[in-house]
C-alpha cells in the first residue's frame, strides 16, 4: 500500500509518502522553531496557524519528492493525538478532506504509537521489546507486544524530560530550542563537577520524576550564577544531563530486565540527545540487551513514523472513515485494535 501520512501535532509540519509500510519513499518537514523562539516556547495559537500555512505545501513537496501524485496515493494515516488540539485539527481536517476527494481509507495513528515504531523504518526489531518515549510533552516506558498492542510500565510524574531540558535551559538563558543548546554545551564540560539529584533512581518503580531535578538546577544556579564563566556554563549543562540521563538508562534497562525482555527501542524528540545515546547504548551492551535507535531524522516529529502503524491498520481493514476527529489527550495504552505484526 502506497501511504501519504501526515503529522501536525505540535509545531513540526510533516508529510511523507511511504510504501508498504517500510519503504520511505519522501519524508518532508517543515519546523516552527524560529516562530516560537522569541517566546521561549510554542506558542499553540500561532502553531496552529503556521500549519495552516505551510501543510499544502509540504503535501506537493511530499509528492513530488516521492515522485508520485494523489492518483497514485492508496490511503491516508494522520497523526489524530495526542497533541496541540489546535494544531492536530489542522493535519486531521486536511487529510479527511484528501481522503473523502480521493475515495480513500483513512486511519488515525497515536503521535507516540509512530515514534516507538519509527524504529522498523530502518530496521526489523522482534516482538516484544520494551519502549522509551521521551520527548518535550512524554517520557513514558511500555511493553509493545505489536502494533496495537501496548501496557505502560511507567511515566513521569511531573515534567516530561524534554520539558526539563527546555526549561534548565530557559533559566540559563540559552536559546530555545534549549535541548540541543544545552546537549552542545555539555559535550565541551564535567558532568561530575556539579552533584544534582536523581530522583527515583533507587525507588525500584519505572516511574520519573524531573520537577525536582529542575529546581536544583534552579537553586544552584541562584547560589551559583555562570556569569559569563563558559566552562563552568559547560560544566552544569553536563552534569545536569547527566543526571538526567541516569535516571532514564538505569529505569529503561530495569524494566527490561523485569519483564524479561532483551530488546530495548528508545524514541521520540529527546532520543537525539548524544549523551542518553552513549550511555543507553553503553549500558544495554553491558547487559546484553539489543538496544535500538531511530536515526536522529526519525526521532524528532516526523510522518514517516506515522506510516508503520498507518500501513498495519489499514491492511488489515481498520479505518477511521470520515467520522475521524483529533483527540488531544490519547493514552497510548487505550489501543485496542491491533494484533502483534
Amino acid at each position: 500500500m502506497l501511504l501519504l501520512t501526515i503529522e501536525s501535532s505540535c509545531d513540526e509540519t510533516a508529510a511523507a509518502v511511504v510504501r508498504d509500510g517500510r519503504k520511505v519513499l519522501s519524508s518532508i518537514v517543515a519546523s516552527q522553531v524560529k516562530d516560537h523562539a522569541v517566546y521561549g516556547g510554542v506558542v499553540p495559537e500561532i502553531a496552529s496557524r503556521k500549519h495552516l500555512e505551510t501543510i499544502p505545501v509540504v503535501i506537493d513537496e511530499a509528492l513530488h519528492t516521492a515522485s508520485v501524485s494523489l492518483e497514485n496515493i492508496e490511503g491516508i494515516a494522520v497523526t489524530r493525538g495526542p497533541g496541540l488540539a489546535g494544531a492536530l485539527l489542522v493535519g486531521v481536517a486536511v487529510a479527511k478532506a484528501i481522503a473523502f476527494a480521493r475515495r480513500l481509507p483513512i486511519v488515525g495513528v497515536n503521535h507516540i504509537e509512530g515514534h516507538i515504531a519509527a524504529i522498523l523504518l530502518e530496521r526489523e526489531v522482534a516482538f516484544p521489546y520494551v519502549a522509551l518515549a521521551v520527548s518535550g510533552g512524554h517520557t513514558h516506558l511500555y511493553r509493545v507486544d505489536g502494533i496495537g498492542r501496548y501496557t505502560i510500565l511507567g511515566q513521569t510524574r511531573d515534567d516530561a524530560a524534554g520539558e526539563a531540558f527546555d526549561k534548565v535551559a530557559k533559566l540559563l538563558g540559552l536559546p530555545y530550542p534549549g535541548g540541543v543548546e544545552i546537549d552542545r554545551l555539555a559535550a565541551g564540560g564535567d558532568p561530575r563537577r556539579i552533584s544534582f539529584p536523581r530522583p527515583l533512581l533507587h525507588d525500584g518503580s519505572f516511574n520519573f520524576s524531573f520537577s525536582g531535578l529542575k529546581t536544583a538546577v534552579l537553586n544552584h544556579v541562584r547560589k551559583n550564577p555562570p556569569q559569563g564563566d563558559e566552562q563552568y556554563l559547560r560544566d552544569l549543562c553536563a552534569s545536569f544531563q547527566a543526571a538526567a540521563c541516569d535516571v532514564l538508562v538505569a529505569k529503561t534497562l530495569l524494566a527490561a530486565e523485569t519483564e524479561g525482555i532483551g530488546r530495548v527501542v528508545v524514541a521520540g524528540g529527546v532520543a537525539c540527545n548524544s549523551s542518553l545515546r552513549a550511555e543507553m547504548a553503553r549500558e544495554a551492551a553491558a547487559r546484553g540487551i539489543d538496544l535500538a535507535i531511530p536515526s536522529p531524522s526519525l526521532c524528532g516529529d516526523n510522518a514517516a513514523m506515522l506510516a508503520v502503524p498507518g500501513d498495519f491498520y489499514l491492511s488489515r481493514g481498520i479505518t477511521d472513515g470520515l467520522s475521524l476527529d483529533a483527540t488531544a489527550v490519547w493514552p497510548l495504552d487505550t489501543i485496542k485494535r491491533g494484533e502483534a505484526a
